[in-house]
């Protein structure tokens, strides 16, 4: 047992005397450690100062210092969402641009078809004698009413974009909804 003991004390001292070093550097460490753990106090300091808390123990230099950088900080994030939402819009007007290039060129090949076929569209004619021509022409003479544009089969692009705003009032959708159920059973889509 003593010679256990012997043991025990050599293993521990000669330890020590070994590695003096790394007394040293866990000195350091230790020194380190308490350098950072003053830094993430005072940056919760002062992160608590920058959402209006712990206002106290400032005076008023250190106030005003605050002050300009809370408004320095939102003219960056104004200026960068503002950039942001520019690019975007830049971006849709693009896109914008594109699409009406590619209808407009989609319409003159259309146009120019049916300047080919000399006659226009048979569909929307009813020549040529087929059952689709005919069908669409008895369905044409129905709705006489509604005026042609001078486009011919294509529409003007509205492109005023309100999201969320709906322009029908609500007499127009009731004086709808009330003609569309003639008989109170079937709409009148259905008929």
């Amino acid at each position: 047992m003593l010679k256990m003991i012997e043991r025990y004390q050599n293993c521990t001292y000669s330890s020590m005397e070994v590695n003096p070093s790394t007394n040293d550097s866990e000195q350091s460490s230790y020194k380190e450690y308490m350098k950072l753990k003053a830094k993430y106090e005072s940056l919760q300091q002062y992160q608590r100062q920058l959402f209006g808390e712990d206002l106290e123990p400032l005076n008023l230099k250190e106030l005003e210092q605050l002050e300009r950088q809370l408004d320095s900080t939102l003219r960056q994030i104004r200026s960068i969402r503002t950039q942001s939402m520019l690019d975007r819009l830049s971006d849709l007007q693009n896109k914008e641009r594109m699409w009406l290039e590619a209808n407009k060129t989609l319409q003159n090949k259309l146009e120019e078809y049916y300047a080919e076929n000399q006659a226009g569209p048979s569909w929307a004619a009813g020549e040529n004698g087929n059952s689709f021509g005919q069908h669409h022409h008895h369905h044409q003479n129905q709705e006489q009413h509604h005026p042609q544009h001078d486009q011919g089969f294509f529409q003007p692009l509205n492109s005023n974009l309100q999201i969320g705003y709906n322009t029908i009032n609500s007499s127009q959708i009731t004086a709808s909804t009330s003609g569309q159920n003639v008989n109170g059973i079937i709409p009148g889509w259905m008929l």
